[in-house]
């Protein structure tokens, strides 16, 4: 089995100073979890609780699969007039792609790997165009949190509402370890 991956600090002047607070967040947060989630056992991360909940594989290609669709969102957000963005059929991207049967490793460093340039794109979006207020937005059909379609939202509140449901999906993936575990499934390699 693959050694646990390093966990990486940012380096000093990497990060702008002005990096809002959710940036340096998701950064400590995926690397906090890439080593936690580097040791579970290929029985616990296809586990699931029900034939149709998805596994912590699954999970986790479904936070793969929000990184690149938020990635592009953020980028495009700059050079247009609204905030409104495809969404997507997230159980069938899951489905169709496999993750289940993907290796663990590699799908946890993509994971590791896209959430880090994920946060340098952010870190690098000036403040005033994370936090110019736009009317014309669809957060309220794409975004995690409940978004008013009535009130102006802004880069930083998708941004952060990206942090928040990788969190959420995180403690989710927590409490399948947990059930995993109850359930008489090994939670460490070897148990």
């Amino acid at each position: 089995m693959s050694a646990p991956l390093p966990v990486r600090r940012p380096v000093p002047g990497l990060m702008p100073h002005s990096a809002p607070p959710y940036v340096i967040d998701l950064e400590s947060t995926v690397d906090e979890a890439a080593v936690a989630l580097a040791s579970l056992p290929e029985s616990v991360v296809t586990w699931r609780p029900t034939p149709t909940a998805w596994s912590v594989k699954e999970i986790i290609g479904h936070l793969i699969d929000s990184a690149t669709n938020n990635h592009q969102r953020f980028v495009r957000a700059g050079s247009q007039p609204h905030l409104v963005f495809l969404g997507y059929a997230q159980d069938e991207w899951v489905r169709v792609q496999a993750y289940d049967r993907a290796p663990w490793h590699e799908l946890l460093s993509l994971w590791r790997s896209y959430n880090r340039h994920l946060a340098r794109v952010m870190a690098a979006v000036p403040r005033e165009v994370r936090g110019r207020p736009h009317a014309h937005h669809n957060l309220h059909e794409i975004g995690w949190q409940s978004f008013s379609a009535d009130a102006p939202a802004t880069l930083d509140d998708l941004m952060a509402d990206y942090v928040a449901h990788l969190q959420h999906h995180l403690a989710q993936i927590h409490g399948r370890v947990r059930a995993a575990s109850a359930a008489a499934i090994p939670v460490r390699p070897g148990s």
